[in-house]
C-alpha cells in the first residue's frame, strides 16, 4: 500500500495542510518579510513580463554589441515605444475614462430600467425577482462608484506610484544584463547528475514561461486591436477604454474574453440595443479568429493545459489574490507542472536503475 500513488499523494496533501496550518499560526513572525515581498512583487512581475517580451530582440542585439549595451538599447526602445503610445492614446483614454466614471450612475440606472422593463413585458417572472435584481444592480452600482473613487484617489497619487515604478526599469535592466547568470548560480550548487538534472529543470521552466508570456501578450494585443477596430467601426462609445480592458482581461486564458464581453455588451445595450447584435458578432468573430488562427499559431500546444484546469486555477487564484492572482495562476501552474514532471521522471529513472542493479 505504501507504494500506491494515491496513498503517497494523500500523505503529501496531509503534510502540506499541516505545514500551511503551522505557518498561519506563526505568520506574524514573517510579517516584515511578507511586506517586503509584496512591495517588490509587482515591479518584479512587470520587469519579468518586459524581459520575456523583449528577449527575442536582445538575442539579436547581442550579436553586434555587449550585453550591457543591448540592455540599455532595449530600455531606450521600450521607453520610446511607451512615449509614442502615450502620445497617441493617453489623452483620448483619459477623456474616455473620465467620461465613463461620470456616467457610471446613469449607465446603471438605464441598464436597470431596460432589464426591469423586459421583466415587466415578459410577465412570467415574479415581482420579487425584479426587486432582487434591482437590489443587485444597486449593489453593483455602489461597488463601481466606490471603485471609481478609489481610481481617482490612485490617479491623484501618481507621483508616489511613479517612484515605485522606478524599480521596474531597475529590475528589467539587470534581468536583461545578467539573466544568463541566474540559472548557473542555482545549478552550480549541485554536483554530478543532480547538477545536470537541475540545469535541465531550470531550462524547461524558462522555456515554459517564455512560451506563455510571449504568446499570451501577443495574442491579447492582437485581440485588443481587432476589438478596437470593430467597436470603432460600429460607433460604440468608450471603444478605446473597452479595448484596453479587453487587452488586460485577455491575459486571463479562456475566461478573459468573456469577462471583456460583458461591459461592451452593457454599453451597447444602453447606447443602442441594435449595437448589442454587432458587439456579439464582433466578439464571436474575434474569438473564432483567436481560437483557430491566433492562439494555435502563436502559442501552439506548448503548455498542454486542459480548459477545465485553467478555469479552476483562475477562479481559485482570483479568490486568493485578486486580478494579479488570475494573471499569474497559469504560468505558476506551468512552472509547478514542469517541476512535478521532472521529479516524477527522476524517480522513475532511479527505480529503473535499482531494478537493473538487482537483476
Amino acid at each position: 500500500m505504501l507504494n500506491k500513488v494515491w496513498f503517497q499523494l494523500g500523505i503529501g496533501l496531509l503534510l502540506l495542510i499541516l505545514i500551511v496550518k503551522n505557518f498561519m499560526e506563526i505568520s506574524g513572525l514573517f510579517e516584515p518579510v511578507i511586506i517586503i515581498l509584496t512591495t517588490i512583487m509587482i515591479p518584479v512581475l512587470l520587469a519579468g513580463l518586459l524581459f520575456y517580451i523583449t528577449e527575442p530582440l536582445q538575442r539579436r542585439l547581442v550579436r553586434y554589441m555587449p550585453k550591457w549595451a543591448s540592455a540599455l538599447a532595449i530600455l531606450g526602445i521600450v521607453a520610446v515605444f511607451i512615449a509614442i503610445m502615450a502620445s497617441l492614446i493617453l489623452d483620448p483614454l483619459i477623456e474616455e475614462a473620465n467620461k465613463f466614471i461620470q456616467n457610471v450612475p446613469m449607465i446603471f440606472q438605464q441598464f436597470e430600467a431596460i432589464v426591469i422593463q423586459f421583466l415587466n413585458d415578459d410577465g412570467t417572472f415574479p415581482i420579487d425577482l425584479e426587486q432582487t435584481f434591482g437590489s443587485v444592480l444597486d449593489s453593483i452600482e455602489d461597488i463601481i462608484i466606490v471603485g471609481s473613487s478609489y481610481l481617482v484617489s490612485f490617479l491623484s497619487g501618481a507621483v508616489s506610484a511613479a517612484l515605485t515604478l522606478i524599480l521596474v526599469p531597475f529590475f528589467f535592466f539587470f534581468m536583461l544584463k545578467d539573466h544568463e547568470k541566474f540559472a548557473p548560480a542555482l545549478y552550480n550548487l549541485f554536483h554530478g547528475e543532480r547538477r545536470e538534472w537541475v540545469k535541465k529543470l531550470l531550462s524547461e521552466i524558462d522555456f515554459a514561461l517564455k512560451s506563455y508570456v510571449q504568446g499570451q501578450v501577443l495574442a491579447a494585443f492582437i485581440l485588443a486591436v481587432l476589438l478596437f477596430t470593430g467597436y470603432s467601426l460600429i460607433g460604440l462609445e468608450y471603444a478605446l477604454l473597452l479595448a484596453l480592458l479587453a487587452f488586460l482581461l485577455n491575459m486571463i486564458p479562456f475566461l478573459g474574453p468573456w469577462l471583456a464581453f460583458f461591459p461592451a455588451f452593457v454599453i451597447a445595450l444602453i447606447q443602442d440595443p441594435v449595437l448589442t447584435i454587432w458587439v456579439s458578432l464582433i466578439t464571436l468573430a474575434v474569438q473564432q479568429a483567436e481560437s483557430n488562427l491566433i492562439t494555435p499559431n502563436i502559442m501552439g500546444k506548448k503548455l498542454s493545459v486542459h480548459p477545465l484546469t485553467v478555469i479552476t486555477l483562475v477562479l481559485a487564484a482570483g479568490n486568493i489574490a485578486g486580478f494579479i492572482g488570475m494573471i499569474v495562476a497559469i504560468p505558476t501552474y506551468a512552472v509547478l507542472k514542469v517541476i512535478v514532471i521532472n521529479i516524477y521522471e527522476k524517480r522513475q529513472n532511479i527505480q529503473k536503475q535499482i531494478f537493473k542493479d538487482v537483476k
